[in-house]
């Protein structure tokens, strides 16, 4: 299994921060591949009907948990849908994820109150989290419509290095979205695989 943690400091409290974290339907506005996410109310899965509604309405503590994303992204020439569950939530300090199909992937948001990180002129700050522990040789060829000539393990092998960098952006643009507007956040890596 690999695993990427990583974190940045937001000034404001994680009660500000954590809506933000916890609104899977607006993380498209964080990263230019992730192209659209539904929420289902679970009873469409393996049978019911779907609830294709796309606002995270609902966010009292944890009636959230077990609510059903399908998460469209597309890179180069490959379009995929990932369906994430959400598996724990402790507001305003941890939401946790597992991915359903195609791939042994599952994760966590964590928001610490760390207010010795404000800097003057602001009144308190939060540390972010992500984690994320796959294993990226467990992705089902047969999920993803490759072209041809183009192997499972060649897309790995591109994905992979692109991840970090992606991930700087998702925390770039979701501070930005936190705090009100852009400015250069300092991304600590805490694991790599």
């Amino acid at each position: 299994m690999d695993r990427i943690l990583l974190s940045t400091v937001a000034y404001r409290s994680p009660e500000e921060v954590f809506p933000y974290v916890r609104s899977f339907t607006d993380y498209p506005r964080y990263t230019e591949h992730l192209t659209d996410v539904r929420k289902h109310d679970g009873s469409g899965i393996d049978g019911g009907n779907n609830s294709n509604s796309n606002s995270d309405s609902g966010s009292d503590n944890n009636n959230d948990i077990g609510t059903i994303y399908d998460l469209r992204l597309s890179w180069w020439k490959l379009n995929y849908t990932a369906r994430s569950k959400v598996t724990g939530i402790e507001a305003p300090t941890s939401l946790e994820w597992h991915l359903q199909n195609h791939l042994d992937a599952r994760g966590e948001w964590r928001v610490e109150a760390e207010p010795s990180a404000a800097p003057p002129g602001e009144e308190t700050a939060s540390r972010i989290y992500f984690e994320a522990v796959y294993d990226p040789h467990s992705a089902d060829p047969s999920a993803i419509s490759l072209p041809r000539f183009v192997s499972l393990d060649w897309v790995i092998g591109k994905v992979k290095p692109r991840l970090l960098d992606e991930a700087k952006e998702v925390v770039r643009r979701l501070v930005a979205d936190i705090e009100g507007e852009p400015r250069e956040v300092e991304l600590t890596v805490h694991e790599l695989p």
